[in-house]
């Protein structure tokens, strides 16, 4: 299982994150999305932690904390969605046509 953590200051770096979990147990994995496009973080990440209390300690103590001038929000990830094949999301004309 692993965390997810949200209102990141964009300043964040792995090393910060690790840092901080680090002392409700031991980081296996820190992960920051960056935005495809222009590389820059995208102000959440993910956290792996040895142990499932480690994870609750490390949940109850931080969110709602502030930290980096912003509130944390950190509980656990839940399971990423298939999306299934393509991209868009759009279907049909999306305008009123009248004839």
């Amino acid at each position: 299982m692993s965390i997810y953590v949200g209102n990141l200051a964009y300043q964040v770096t792995q090393e910060d994150l690790n840092t901080v979990f680090a002392e409700y147990g031991t980081v296996k994995r820190v992960q920051l999305p960056t935005d495809r496009e222009t590389g820059k973080m995208r102000g959440f990440a993910f956290v792996e932690m040895a142990s499932e209390a480690e994870e609750t300690a490390a949940i109850e103590a931080l969110d709602g904390a502030e930290w980096m001038g912003r509130d944390l929000k950190v509980n656990k990830a839940k399971p990423r969605e298939d999306r299934g094949p393509g991209g868009g999301g759009r279907s049909g004309g999306g305008f009123n046509r009248r004839y």
